[in-house]
């Protein structure tokens, strides 16, 4: 390779990076909409940060380094233009359940922060390689009913968690039903400051009035100014209100995190599952904003910028982080035409941190478990979980769920509930898909569904069914069974064509059915025909031989072409159907 092509070759990687296309096609007219927006976006990003790592069960402080890093580093690996990463309120409690249990023994703040950061190093693993794998359509494997109840349940176990704090006290347990008992408990023995639970729940109200009727004022900066002015003015520290105090002042430290061989298999279990969340809320936060601006989404630069971004975090003491809905549209109200306005939100926290680390040291927690609670809240879509239920019980019931493995298994594992209720779900319904028997509808095309048109005409001796699904192991006795049932009606059919242009698919196993139920068909002077089969099917079942016992007369183009070739053959007439009286449904539609 001449010098000359290696120096071309470098510059087009270089210039594939986001961030350097994006300063490349910079616009000067962006700068103070940028500019403003980073402003702007700090106000929220300080106080959710400190919240956030507080949620995860870490030091405020932390929240602040990762926050400053994920914006860093999205701003260069990262896709899209006005998508704002940082803590997430969905991902504090796992990072919580995954990092709380391995300190428990001595509750080293230091070593918590070294295990979330190796936790914030896994995902950004996990998700670069997945995105050089091309993995984007894993964040599909939950499904949006499974999604609501995990949200649901989350938003139900941050609440009951953040209650204690906001009230002024602490409880120890291991899971949601225990946090209940001993919230109650020390309620009941008066362990709640009085002081402290006025701050939370003036904060509370004061956020959400705020984001109801006056939704471009920044609530939660107002509400933490206002808690800082009134600790300030009332001594509230005095009245046992506990305070963030001073946060260490500069920059946050290189730090390549050292933790325990013994840790690695949980931390990875852990990484697994926020990887997961993150890649779902970033895909599904970037498809929402790209499609508001024209850009289009990019699934896998999409995760290789938010590993870029948990890498980054990781090694400056910072924990996992997922994109943000909240900040993201409270960045684009404020006018941000580019991943500049993150760098001014990270250059102007560092500035705090530097210049004025004492700025939040009377911030009282209840007001930042004011803050975590109110996410909570946004967390939840009740109104989702009733539109299911009126919907399709089937799918409240996966939402229902997902809901109760979060609430009381704890929320890793309900994230691998929902996972795996979502890929049940879609097991179940290749396992036993719709099927039905067709009928030909006077004023309509085509053969429709003998279940929506009880009246559709039948030709004696012929049946045509339909199969809804591919044909594979886990199905093919159900087709097996229909199919022989239908063989065994009275009277006996001699065709059995089956509307195959459903059937995307037939394995070897659902093939060797095919053959036995073809020969068991003969034997009682009954076809087997197809009609409509793809071409790559069709394929499938010469290459497993199927046409030996199949004869190969027996596959048509349509529908239409097989019930002529019957017709011809045996002169039958089409029937009323045996409900000719019974008029069809007033929504009947066509199913074919």
């Amino acid at each position: 390779m001449t010098d000359q092509h290696l120096s071309r070759t470098l510059r087009s990687r270089w210039g594939a990076v986001p961030g350097v296309r994006a300063v490349a096609s910079y616009r000067r007219e962006w700068l103070v909409k940028d500019l403003v927006a980073g402003v702007v976006l700090t106000t929220l990003l300080v106080p959710q940060g400190m919240a956030y790592a507080e949620l995860a069960g870490l030091p405020a402080i932390t929240g602040l380094y990762t926050t400053i890093l994920c914006l860093l580093g999205y701003a260069v690996c990262g896709p899209s233009r006005v998508l704002v990463l940082g803590p997430d309120s969905s991902l504090g409690p796992m990072i919580a359940a995954t990092v709380l249990p391995l300190v428990a023994a001595d509750g080293d703040p230091d070593r918590a922060v070294a295990l979330a950061s190796v936790l914030a190093l896994m995902v950004a693993a996990v998700m670069i390689l997945a995105s050089v794998a091309k993995l984007g359509f894993i964040a599909d494997l939950i499904s949006k009913p499974t999604m609501i109840g995990y949200m649901n349940g989350l938003a139900l176990t941050i609440l009951i968690g953040q209650l204690p704090k906001l009230l002024g006290f602490k409880v120890e347990a291991d899971n949601l039903i225990g946090e209940c008992a001993g919230f109650v408990r020390k309620l009941a023995d008066g362990a709640a400051v009085p002081a402290a639970a006025a701050v939370g729940g003036c904060g509370i109200v004061l956020v959400l009035v705020l984001q109801r009727f006056v939704p471009k004022v920044p609530a939660v900066l107002v509400m933490v100014v206002l808690a800082i002015a009134a600790t300030t003015v009332l001594d509230l520290g005095e009245d046992g209100v506990v305070l963030v105090g001073e946060l260490p002042a500069g920059f946050p430290p290189f730090t390549v995190p050292d933790v325990r061989l013994a840790d690695l298999a949980p931390l990875f279990g852990g990484a697994l599952g926020i990887a997961l969340v993150s890649l779902a809320d970033t895909i599904s936060n970037a498809s929402a904003f790209a499609a508001r601006s024209g850009q289009e989404v990019r699934g896998n630069q999409e995760m290789t910028g938010v590993g870029v971004a948990n890498l980054a975090a990781g090694l400056f003491q910072g924990f996992p982080v997922s994109a943000s809905g909240s900040r993201t549209a409270v960045a684009e109200r404020a006018g941000a035409r580019s991943q500049l306005t993150g760098v001014v939100g990270a250059a102007l926290i560092v500035l705090m941190l530097v210049l004025v680390p004492g700025l939040f040291r009377n911030l009282p927690q209840p007001a930042l478990a004011a803050v975590v609670i109110t996410a909570s809240l946004s967390l939840a879509d009740v109104a989702g979980a009733v539109r299911l239920w009126r919907q399709r019980r089937t799918e409240f019931a996966l939402c229902l769920a997902a809901f109760v493995g979060v609430a009381l298994l704890g929320v890793l594992p309900g994230i691998a509930v929902a996972v795996a209720l979502s890929v049940l779900n879609v097991f179940r319904r290749a396992w036993w898909p719709y099927n039905t028997v067709l009928g030909r509808v006077r004023g309509l095309e085509g053969y429709h569904d003998v279940r929506s048109y009880p009246a559709a005409g039948r030709l004696p001796g012929l049946v045509i069914y339909r199969f809804d699904a591919p044909l594979i192991f886990a199905n093919a006795k159900t087709f097996r069974d229909e199919v022989g049932r239908l063989a065994g009606a009275d009277p006996r059919p001699s065709w059995i064509v089956i509307a195959a242009e459903p059937m995307t698919d037939v394995d070897t196993t659902a093939a060797d059915v095919l053959a036995e139920l073809d020969e068991t068909l003969n034997a009682h002077h009954v076809h087997l025909v197809f009609a409509e089969l793809k071409d790559p099917v069709r394929r499938k079942i010469e290459r497993y031989g199927l046409t030996r016992t199949i004869d190969p007369r027996h596959f048509f183009p349509t529908v239409e072409a097989a019930v002529a070739a019957f017709r011809l053959r045996t002169g039958a007439e089409w029937t009323p159907g045996p409900d000719a009286a019974t008029p069809p449904p007033a929504a009947a539609q066509d199913d074919t």
